[in-house]
Protein backbone atom coordinates (compact mmCIF):
# COMPACT_ATOMS: atom_id res chain seq x y z
CA UNK A 1 0.00 0.00 0.00
CA UNK A 2 3.04 2.22 0.53
CA UNK A 3 4.36 2.04 -3.19
CA UNK A 4 0.50 2.60 -3.97
CA UNK A 5 0.48 5.93 -1.93
CA UNK A 6 4.27 7.41 -2.75
CA UNK A 7 3.04 6.69 -6.78
CA UNK A 8 -0.11 9.19 -6.20
CA UNK A 9 1.87 11.77 -3.82
CA UNK A 10 4.22 11.88 -6.87
CA UNK A 11 1.70 11.95 -9.63
CA UNK A 12 2.58 14.20 -12.01
CA UNK A 13 6.42 12.92 -11.84
CA UNK A 14 6.96 12.30 -14.57
CA UNK A 15 11.39 12.27 -14.31
CA UNK A 16 13.39 9.82 -12.89
CA UNK A 17 13.08 6.24 -12.69
CA UNK A 18 10.67 3.58 -11.03
CA UNK A 19 11.73 0.54 -10.76
CA UNK A 20 9.21 -2.90 -11.10
CA UNK A 21 8.55 -3.33 -7.55
CA UNK A 22 6.91 0.39 -7.44
CA UNK A 23 5.18 -0.54 -10.59
CA UNK A 24 3.51 -3.72 -10.00
CA UNK A 25 2.44 -2.85 -6.67
CA UNK A 26 0.90 0.32 -7.69
CA UNK A 27 -0.66 -2.10 -10.75
CA UNK A 28 -2.09 -4.36 -8.63
CA UNK A 29 -3.59 -1.97 -6.08
CA UNK A 30 -5.16 -0.17 -9.26
CA UNK A 31 -6.80 -2.89 -9.79
CA UNK A 32 -8.47 -4.01 -6.63
CA UNK A 33 -9.47 -0.34 -6.15
CA UNK A 34 -11.12 -0.31 -9.55
CA UNK A 35 -12.86 -3.66 -9.17
CA UNK A 36 -13.88 -2.00 -5.78
CA UNK A 37 -15.24 0.99 -7.23
CA UNK A 38 -16.48 -1.14 -10.08
CA UNK A 39 -18.59 -3.19 -7.66
CA UNK A 40 -19.78 -0.63 -5.45
CA UNK A 41 -21.43 0.56 -8.63
CA UNK A 42 -22.88 -2.49 -9.56
CA UNK A 43 -24.10 -3.44 -5.93
CA UNK A 44 -25.73 0.57 -5.73
CA UNK A 45 -27.27 0.19 -9.23
CA UNK A 46 -25.08 3.03 -10.58
CA UNK A 47 -25.25 3.17 -14.26
CA UNK A 48 -24.25 5.54 -16.90
CA UNK A 49 -26.36 5.09 -20.43
CA UNK A 50 -25.89 0.79 -21.19
CA UNK A 51 -22.43 1.03 -19.44
CA UNK A 52 -21.67 -2.03 -17.13
CA UNK A 53 -19.67 0.60 -15.06
CA UNK A 54 -21.35 3.71 -12.68
CA UNK A 55 -20.01 7.49 -11.97
CA UNK A 56 -18.01 5.84 -9.02
CA UNK A 57 -15.88 3.91 -11.11
CA UNK A 58 -15.11 6.84 -13.55
CA UNK A 59 -14.11 8.94 -10.70
CA UNK A 60 -11.52 6.51 -9.57
CA UNK A 61 -9.97 6.03 -12.99
CA UNK A 62 -9.69 9.57 -13.90
CA UNK A 63 -8.34 10.12 -10.53
CA UNK A 64 -5.72 7.48 -11.36
CA UNK A 65 -4.82 8.01 -14.99
CA UNK A 66 -2.33 10.75 -14.32
CA UNK A 67 -0.54 8.35 -11.90
CA UNK A 68 -0.71 5.85 -14.05
CA UNK A 69 0.52 7.58 -17.03
CA UNK A 70 3.55 9.06 -15.05
CA UNK A 71 4.66 5.71 -13.44
CA UNK A 72 4.73 4.41 -16.36
CA UNK A 73 6.85 6.83 -18.07
CA UNK A 74 9.15 6.03 -15.12
CA UNK A 75 9.32 2.62 -15.58
CA UNK A 76 10.03 2.75 -19.53
CA UNK A 77 12.92 5.55 -18.00
CA UNK A 78 14.08 3.03 -15.84
CA UNK A 79 14.81 0.34 -18.26
CA UNK A 80 16.46 3.23 -20.93
CA UNK A 81 13.65 4.19 -22.77
CA UNK A 82 11.82 7.31 -23.67
CA UNK A 83 8.14 8.17 -21.70
CA UNK A 84 7.44 8.36 -25.41
CA UNK A 85 7.65 4.42 -25.76
CA UNK A 86 4.31 4.45 -23.49
CA UNK A 87 2.34 5.62 -26.87
CA UNK A 88 3.00 2.03 -28.55
CA UNK A 89 0.29 0.70 -26.47
CA UNK A 90 -1.89 2.26 -29.43
CA UNK A 91 -0.78 -0.05 -31.68
CA UNK A 92 -3.23 -2.79 -31.98
CA UNK A 93 -2.57 -6.09 -30.09
CA UNK A 94 1.34 -6.08 -30.20
CA UNK A 95 1.63 -2.35 -28.96
CA UNK A 96 -0.23 -3.31 -25.61
CA UNK A 97 1.98 -7.10 -25.70
CA UNK A 98 5.09 -4.89 -26.28
CA UNK A 99 4.75 -2.25 -23.82
CA UNK A 100 4.06 -4.81 -21.52
CA UNK A 101 7.41 -6.97 -21.70
CA UNK A 102 9.15 -3.34 -21.66
CA UNK A 103 7.55 -3.13 -18.13
CA UNK A 104 8.53 -6.16 -16.91
CA UNK A 105 12.56 -5.64 -17.71
CA UNK A 106 14.61 -5.08 -15.09
CA UNK A 107 16.24 -1.80 -14.48
CA UNK A 108 19.66 -0.64 -16.48
CA UNK A 109 21.87 -1.30 -13.89
CA UNK A 110 23.73 2.61 -12.81
CA UNK A 111 22.92 6.02 -13.90
CA UNK A 112 21.13 6.58 -17.02
CA UNK A 113 20.16 9.37 -18.90
CA UNK A 114 16.84 9.54 -16.86
CA UNK A 115 18.70 9.57 -13.48
CA UNK A 116 20.45 7.17 -10.89
CA UNK A 117 19.00 3.87 -10.63
CA UNK A 118 16.12 3.43 -7.62
CA UNK A 119 17.93 -0.19 -6.65
CA UNK A 120 20.94 1.68 -5.72
CA UNK A 121 23.16 -0.24 -8.03
CA UNK A 122 26.30 0.91 -9.21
Amino acid sequence: MNWYMAVLKNYVGFDGRAHRTEYWMFVLFNFLAALIAFFLDHLLGLRIGGLPYGPIYILYALAVLLPGLAVTVRRLHDVGKSGWFVLIALIPIIGGIWLLVLVCFDSQPGANRFGANPKGIA
